[in-house]
């Protein structure tokens, strides 16, 4: 515990010590003067009690201008969160209105918006390829101007999502290693979190399990929103009429792989329900919590007390 003003600390105190030789001279002088007179005193209680409780409040009003503070540990979510969007061609589908991809965006949108900015929040847009459109930053209006620019195009490879996502968040590039090669070196960052809004359908790239894997030995959480329906829609590309429905198995597996979870999202409300869902790191940090208000509160409750008694003993305040 600490104050600001260590002065009117040091007043408070000299003042309550004070208060408190006045207090026992003026009880020795009173109990000579009664014994003097040959008289009993009785009811000491009632006579100091309500004295006892101004001369305490004003001590703590003192100890409040000197302005205690006390280190707390005080929860919060922190840490960087990648937003990685599918924007192949199948999030074009209308099963979830207007579309996919609009009704992920309107979601990520809110959810960016209500984030502190303890939160770094970065997005990658992915189809068969993968591009880094907002590094992870808590300047969050500039988040939401890169998530409205996403406009669908191409495949789909959730491997390259995930890699690139880990790319922006251990700030150096990150691939699959060779077949007999170890994994690569990545520092551990478990206080991040990949975000994947994808309807799953792989359509090629790397290995997207054994992306989430190295995921998870970075201590990356995976959490994966499948965006659309099991019945799935026709899309039109290239004048090619195209079933797209969603894949929850793979999605599921890459949650599991990295010790996050799948959500299902078959329409903007459940979109919004997946991301309130999400699980964020919390972290408790060590901050400075100003007691002034507390320390007055307990004043003016001795001050309430101290006159409460006086009028109920006595039938005044004075």
């Amino acid at each position: 515990m600490s104050v600001a003003h260590p002065v009117m600390l040091a007043v408070a105190v000299l003042v309550g010590l004070a208060c408190a030789a006045g207090l026992r001279w003026l009880h020795r002088e009173r109990a000579q003067a009664y014994r003097a007179a040959g008289v009993r005193a009785t009811g000491n209680l009632r006579r100091y009690l309500p004295t006892v409780l101004f001369l305490a409040a004003v001590v703590f009003l003192l100890l409040a201008v000197a302005r205690p503070q006390a280190t707390l540990g005080v929860p919060r979510t922190s840490g960087t969160v990648i937003l990685a969007f599918d924007v192949s061609n199948s999030m074009a589908a209308d099963d979830i209105a207007p579309n996919r991809l609009a009704a992920a965006q309107a979601a990520a949108i809110s959810f960016v918006e209500a984030q502190p900015d303890s939160v770094d929040v970065g997005v990658v847009a992915f189809s068969q390829g993968a591009l880094n459109t907002h590094t992870p930053g808590n300047l969050h209006t500039e988040t939401v101007d890169a998530i409205k620019r996403l406009r669908v195009t191409g495949g789909t490879s959730l491997g390259q999502a995930i890699l690139a996502s880990l790319t922006a968040i251990v700030g150096q590039p990150v691939s699959l290693p060779e077949p007999s090669a170890p994994p690569p070196d990545l520092p551990y960052r478990g206080d991040a979190t990949i975000v994947l809004l994808t309807d799953g359908e792989d359509t090629g790239g790397p290995d997207a399990l054994l992306a989430a894997d190295l995921a998870a030995i970075a201590g990356v959480h995976i959490q994966t929103v499948g965006v659309g329906t099991v019945e799935g829609r026709t899309v039109d590309i290239d004048g090619y009429q195209v079933s797209t429905a969603l894949n929850e198995d793979l999605l599921t597996q890459i949650a599991a792989a990295t010790g996050g979870a799948y959500h299902r999202a078959q329409d903007e409300g459940a979109l919004d329900a997946a991301y309130r869902d999400l699980d964020l790191r919390t972290t408790i940090d060590d901050q400075p919590v100003e007691l002034t208000g507390p320390v007055v509160a307990f004043a003016l409750l001795l001050l309430m007390a101290g006159a409460l008694l006086t009028i109920h003993w006595f039938g005044r305040i004075i």
